[in-house]
């Protein structure tokens, strides 16, 4: 079973100072979601960051487009540091950079994204980047996502797949086979299953990406970093104990030039909700 919502929060939200500097996949998949986004966002559209976090992309979406923002997170932790960075980067001496960072421009939002605080057909673009792996209800999120876009709006969406840490999994799998110790995900086929289910014609791709780290305890120690450790309700409320740790790294494949390699399997969502269709009288 997952983490209640609340504990999902508190563990993104203990690890809002770190998270940035270990947002290496985020970052990865942040760009090469918001590459796609070709068409132009006027200056009077609304933008939501969904499961903004720090406000890494809230603030890029802002600068970019110099459209009204908000940044939404379930976490209180992360949206304090979120307007923390914003208030901070808002005295910068780039004046596109402070003018873009504005509080009337960017607002933070602690939300559920499974039952967002907006009106319907309120937004004109939804960036979400890697938060709905961690929804209760994934599908529930598309659904909210679909109400409060506009006619014509854009949605933008990234996550985590099965096969996400397989080599972190079958070393555990070895050193400690009656514990779970790594988060599981939904396959690509009910994803995009349930996805065209939701919003037909949404386009889907997924691609595995692999990380380099020096050792498996410098991957537990990013994950730690980003607040994406294990989170199933039945974990461990004790520290694991050091020999099944030693044996987790002893099992986990090495390179042959040294280090380790973690695959993450990644899929983006683009969706652009149909303009509404004029009535005609015959």
């Amino acid at each position: 079973m997952f983490a209640t919502k609340q504990a999902v929060a508190s563990d993104f939200g203990c690890a809002s100072a770190s998270y940035e500097g270990a947002a290496r996949l985020q970052r990865q998949m942040g760009d090469a979601m918001l590459a796609t986004i070709a068409q132009p966002v006027p200056q009077s559209a609304t933008v939501v960051d969904l499961g903004c976090g720090t406000g890494l992309y809230t603030r890029q979406l802002a600068q970019r487009f110099g459209a009204y923002t908000v940044g939404v997170d379930l976490a209180p932790g992360m949206l304090a540091f979120a307007k923390a960075q914003s208030k901070a980067l808002s005295k910068a001496p780039s004046k596109a950079l402070s003018k873009a960072l504005r509080p009337e421009t960017i607002q933070w939002l602690e939300a559920d994204a499974e039952r967002l605080p907006l009106a319907d057909q309120s937004v004109d673009l939804i960036y979400s980047n890697l938060m709905i792996q961690w929804c209760h209800n994934p599908q529930g999120v598309l659904r909210e996502c679909l109400r409060v876009l506009r006619p014509g709006g854009q949605l933008r969406v990234s996550t985590l797949l099965l096969g996400t840490l397989q080599e972190l999994q079958q070393a555990w799998t070895l050193a400690d086979p009656h514990q779970k110790h790594v988060n599981g995900f939904i396959s690509a086929v009910d994803f995009a299953a349930t996805t065209v289910e939701i919003l037909p014609a949404a386009q889907w791709r997924s691609q595995m990406i692999t990380l380099d780290y020096p050792t498996p305890m410098a991957l537990m120690n990013e994950l730690r970093q980003l607040g994406a450790g294990y989170k199933d309700i039945q974990r461990r409320k004790t520290a694991t104990a050091p020999g099944r740790l030693k044996q987790m790294c002893q099992n986990y494949p090495q390179q042959p030039c040294g280090g380790i390699v973690a695959s993450y399997h990644a899929g983006w969502l683009e969706w652009r909700k149909p303009l509404l269709t004029p009535l005609t009288c015959d």
